[in-house]
């Protein structure tokens, strides 16, 4: 657990955790941030506007997880996007540097992500459509780490975490955060925002989904990269979902 919040997070914690423990418990780094996330948007949203709420909650996620994620879509983005081969690809995707197709990936994502939050909060209870996003991220994430799943050549972070997440602890793990959505829900009073933000967390996972073989496909296996996008296209994804549902 410490070493997920080490490698996750800016939280800094004694000694120097290795990452085979990371993404374990990924699903747990996911609920404090979507906890922390969604209350400054709400806040923003109550007492600004949505779109200042939603500015807050995206940037908070960014500083809080050291921009890592979004690092890692960008590279990705560059890695997949030009018409290149599998070497070449993951030779861009080690590089420091971003291209401006990653540029471009980056803002329209992190545009679309605000988009769709400055709507939600607008919405009784949208601002858990945001918890869901980050919950189900980390899920995605965490199914990286499943057995059997390839690693992309040169990657020392993916190779340290192949295999450490076991089918039975994700599954649980999505089972928690399912009855977490639909008992806040049930709190609220609407059990009906419960299920469809539980079929946009459905939605969502898909999206990552595809990324991932995608990235299978092309780079032939995963790397920390890819890990770190998928988590992106998977929130944004919920939130796009959550904003149609729950119009």
């Amino acid at each position: 657990m410490r070493a997920a919040f080490a490698w996750l997070t800016v939280a800094r914690v004694r000694g120097n955790p290795s990452p085979q423990g990371v993404l374990p418990w990924a699903p747990l780094v996911g609920l404090v941030l979507g906890d922390l996330a969604s209350l400054s948007g709400w806040l923003g949203a109550r007492y600004a506007s949505p779109l200042i709420g939603a500015v807050l909650a995206v940037g908070l996620l960014a500083w809080l997880t050291r921009g890592l994620h979004l690092d890692g879509l960008a590279d990705t983005a560059d890695g997949l996007g030009p018409l290149r081969g599998r070497e070449r690809a993951l030779e861009v995707m080690r590089a420091g540097d971003v291209g401006p197709f990653g540029v471009a990936v980056l803002v329209l994502t992190l545009l679309l992500q605000v988009a769709c939050l400055a709507s939600l909060l607008t919405v009784d209870g949208g601002w858990l459509a945001l918890w869901t996003a980050v919950v189900a991220a980390r899920l995605a994430m965490s199914r990286c780490g499943l057995p059997g799943v390839p690693v992309a050549a040169g990657s020392s972070l993916a190779a340290a975490v192949a295999g450490t997440v076991s089918r039975v602890w994700l599954a649980g793990c999505a089972v928690v955060a399912v009855l977490c959505v639909l008992g806040t829900a049930a709190w609220l009073g609407d059990l009906a925002l419960g299920a469809r933000l539980v079929a946009a967390g459905a939605l969502g996972l898909v999206g990552g989904e595809l990324l991932h073989r995608r990235a299978r496909a092309r780079l032939g296996g995963v790397n920390g990269d890819v890990m770190g996008a998928t988590g992106e296209v998977t929130a944004t994804a919920v939130l796009l979902a959550a904003a149609v549902l729950l119009r």
